[in-house]
């Protein structure tokens, strides 16, 4: 661990119920932060919007505790420090820089299959940013949303096997250098480093929102962290939305299936 970041804790547990609960329940009871809360295994995992998480042995499950001032606004480009991060603690594992990308808001897919995931919630000015990362194992087929990006394991795709404390000691100084350059430099380098890495960048895509569905070009990203998407009815900047690939059309907006 000779390059883990300075001032960042660390707590290994062998089993939590889910390491986002346990930082807000540890944020609550007074903990400051900043630290690292990884657990081998993860009984009530959940991904966006309370989904199930698959919390499968050898897997990484951890989430970062801290509490960073500001709006909420700029809470929420942790979102994408985190993302840099990922990425590059899993280019430092394999050596394969040309495996990864990022899908927005939170996603990093490798060879366009779904490798990590990263659920940020707040609360009382606390900021628990969770990653999971399908090392060892992914979810099955049947066990994946309907018309998600498909699950990858990184060992099955690249036959690197590393265990979660091991790729922790990655994550952290990663994270631990793009939280400096966010702090010292504001949010613009870490955009163009973002998009230089961002799936499907210039292509179709469908945005899913609450009660419609959105298909147009995947434009670019704009000072927020908002995705833009160049539709038949002009240019939209979308904070948030569920991203969806496969063979779509640019066009607009209509109502969603479900």
């Amino acid at each position: 661990m000779t390059d883990w970041p300075g001032g960042y804790g660390r707590d290994v547990r062998d089993e939590v119920d889910s390491t986002n609960g346990e930082a807000l329940r540890r944020a609550a009871a007074g903990l400051r932060g900043p630290v690292w809360i990884l657990a081998h295994r993860q009984d009530a995992a959940r991904g966006r919007r309370g989904r199930p998480w698959a919390s499968l042995p050898g897997n990484f499950s951890a989430t970062l505790l801290i509490r960073p001032g500001g709006s909420p606004s700029a809470a929420a480009l942790r979102s994408f420090v985190a993302a840099l991060a990922l990425r590059d603690a899993l280019v430092a594992a394999t050596r394969r820089p040309d495996l990864f990308a990022l899908k927005w808001p939170n996603d990093v897919l490798l060879a366009e299959r779904k490798l990590a995931g990263i659920l940020l919630e707040a609360s009382g000015g606390a900021l628990a940013i969770g990653f999971g990362v399908n090392l060892a194992a992914a979810p099955k087929p049947a066990d994946v949303e309907p018309g998600a990006v498909p699950p990858v394991a990184l060992a099955e795709a690249t036959g690197v096997r590393i265990d979660p404390e091991g790729f922790l000691d990655l994550l952290a100084p990663a994270f631990g250098h793009w939280e400096e350059r966010l702090t010292r430099e504001g949010f613009a380098p870490l955009r163009e480093a973002w998009l230089a890495h961002a799936a499907r960048l210039g292509e179709p895509i469908m945005a899913r929102l609450p009660g419609c569905e959105m298909t147009g070009a995947f434009e670019t990203i704009d000072e927020t962290g908002a995705l833009v998407l160049g539709t038949a009815s002009g240019r939209i900047a979308l904070p948030a939305a569920e991203i969806h690939f496969g063979t779509v059309e640019r066009g607009g907006l209509h109502a969603a299936r479900d």
